[in-house]
């Protein structure tokens, strides 16, 4: 795997216009990621947390306020011509595959759609056969008159995965891959994205809400709240031994976790009015414990915002305290 950035978000922010005049919403406030060439990188958070902003960015999909999307050390530019160029090589995998496929198109015209789209010269069957083939529906050409109604969910979201790889591209965005998906389908696809990686040298980002999937699939996690990544790293380092309150609180929760549940009240604040201080104070179960008041942190968690994170690493004033 060579960790050499392939796609970059450098100070990146997202921000919507607010209805009425108030404040605009900050969906991505700040973030820096790099995701390297035949790296899995999974994107972890509630819902509302900015996930799909920031993945909508960086597939170019939506104009970064601030900060910028880099491809290959070089910044995207967003003329028509520039985004169609880079859409070719980085592709999106949506978490619906019935509603992402046209049911009035037979698998072979949704898997060959990119190609007319993008207008790639060659054999266009061959083209359409070898990316079925490579997503795993096997004999291709069964495959190629069949409806989307026709196919188990499996088998569609393997469609959706063909006509993305149909391009060759060299980054898949995949948005909750397999949230739509049986349980006995699940550990197929996460293995069909892993052989790909280790075939390909394809790399992916995956958005999920799932630190479990995060832990089977990802080589680095970055974990998101409000609009910033709170914490990132290996994945072995980031889920064994996670320093961020938010970060544990998430993987508490997980079936195979042998910590007590910890139960975050309250909701996430409005990204138009981020408060002041960490942005997780609110609901920080280290400050509504008196932990971080008895390491003399508090003041601060409520006060002084952190720095965007850097490569790896934790956005907490009491991790940093050391009084872990």
């Amino acid at each position: 795997m060579n960790t050499n950035p392939l796609v970059s978000a450098a100070g990146l922010g997202v921000a919507f216009p607010a209805r009425h005049g108030t404040a605009s919403v900050r969906a991505v406030d700040g973030v820096d990621l790099d995701i390297g060439t035949g790296e899995i990188v999974a994107l972890v958070g509630e819902s509302g947390c900015g996930k799909t902003s920031l993945a909508r960015a960086l597939l170019g999909l939506v104009e970064p306020t601030a900060g910028r999307v880099m491809f290959e050390g070089a910044p995207l530019h967003y003329g028509a011509r520039s985004l169609k160029a880079y859409r070719k090589r980085v592709q999106l995998v949506l978490q619906d595959p019935s509603g992402s496929l046209n049911p009035r198109h037979t698998v072979y015209e949704a898997v060959a759609e990119g190609l007319r789209i993008h207008r790639v010269p060659g054999d266009e069957r061959e083209a359409v056969a070898e990316a079925l083939a490579r997503a795993g529906l096997r004999p291709p050409e069964r495959f190629f008159l069949r409806y989307p109604h026709e196919l188990s969910g499996g088998q569609r979201q393997r469609v959706v995965i063909a006509g993305a790889l149909v391009l060759r591209p060299e980054l898949i965005v995949a948005d909750e891959p397999v949230a739509s998906l049986d349980a006995s389908v699940r550990g197929e696809i996460l293995a069909l994205l892993l052989r790909l990686r280790d075939e390909l040298g394809l790399s992916a980002l995956v958005v999920t809400h799932d630190l479990g999937l995060a832990w089977n699939i990802a080589d680095r996690v970055a974990v998101m709240y409000l609009g910033r990544i709170v914490e990132a790293g290996p994945v072995e380092d980031v889920l064994t031994a996670p320093r961020h309150p938010y970060t544990q609180a998430l993987l508490s929760v997980l079936p195979e976790s042998a910590d007590p549940p910890v139960v975050l009240t309250g909701e996430p604040p409005d990204p138009a009015r981020i408060p002041p201080g960490c942005r997780f104070h609110a609901r920080c179960p280290v400050l509504a414990s008196g932990e971080a008041e008895a390491s003399g942190v508090a003041t601060r968690c409520h006060t002084e915002d952190l720095a965007v994170l850097r490569g790896a690493g934790v956005a907490c004033h009491f991790a940093h305290s050391g009084a872990e």
